[in-house]
């Protein structure tokens, strides 16, 4: 069975500028979508995080108002709960990109913490674009890219472009102000051509083998267009 290797945050909390520490992890609906797009379709999902540390769902992505009520709440809890994956994860050092037909970035507010300066993610992230196998990533998840650089220091990513959660819905999340730094504007910095779209509405933007996803409404159809890829 073909595998997708799922890059996940191993952080539980997000360091605002005022140094608070602020409950995170990976946004629920980001994970669960894809996974249950994937396995259906007969891959298996494989979870790597820094250091092979259980990766903690943000809390308030479990609630209602962000799930499209209950019912949309109690499914995607469902679903989080099935994935056995997710409790046994493998070091992101020891993974081996030739293992996978496709890698994927989940979101939430955690890759802001670790992924963005994870130098071994940004390693993985270089090769899977070199490779050419479809490379996703949904919401903050693009803060991995920061952390993507050649040689001489460049951002692997500049030039590409990529959908991303926009300072407009950071704003809107109440979090703009709080943050060190927001990622719409860090990656602009970075050379990355951010396509964005309108808020909280799917956003999926495909450039080569990067598929890019802007917030959670677009991880399904992010989701989707990594099947179509794969064929």
């Amino acid at each position: 069975m073909p595998k997708i290797l799922f890059v996940m945050t191993g952080a539980d909390v997000w360091t605002l500028a005022d140094g608070t520490k602020h409950p995170t992890g990976f946004w629920a609906e980001e994970a669960a979508a894809p996974y249950e797009a994937f396995t259906a379709a007969g891959y298996e999902v494989v979870v790597a995080t820094p250091g092979g540390v259980v990766p903690t769902v943000d809390r308030s992505s479990l609630a209602p108002e962000f799930n499209g009520g209950q019912e949309g709440a109690d499914k995607v809890a469902a679903t989080l709960a099935s994935m056995s994956e997710v409790q046994r994860p493998l070091r992101l050092e020891d993974v081996d990109l030739a293992d996978y037909a496709a890698v994927f970035y989940p979101g939430g507010h955690g890759p802001m913490e670790d992924l963005a300066v994870d130098t071994t993610s940004g390693g993985l992230l270089v090769d899977a674009l070199n490779s050419g196998k479809p490379l996703a990533v949904v919401c903050h998840g693009p803060a991995a890219l920061l952390a993507a650089t050649d040689a001489d220091g460049k951002n692997a990513f500049a030039g590409y472009r990529v959908a991303a959660f926009t300072n407009e819905e950071e704003t809107q999340s109440g979090f703009a102000d709080k943050a060190k730094w927001l990622l719409e504007s860090r990656l602009v910095e970075a050379g990355v051509d951010v396509q964005v779209g309108e808020p909280w509405m799917p956003n999926v933007v495909v450039d080569r083998n990067l598929i890019t996803g802007q917030n959670p409404a677009s991880s399904a159809p992010l989701a989707a267009q990594v099947l179509k890829t794969l064929g």
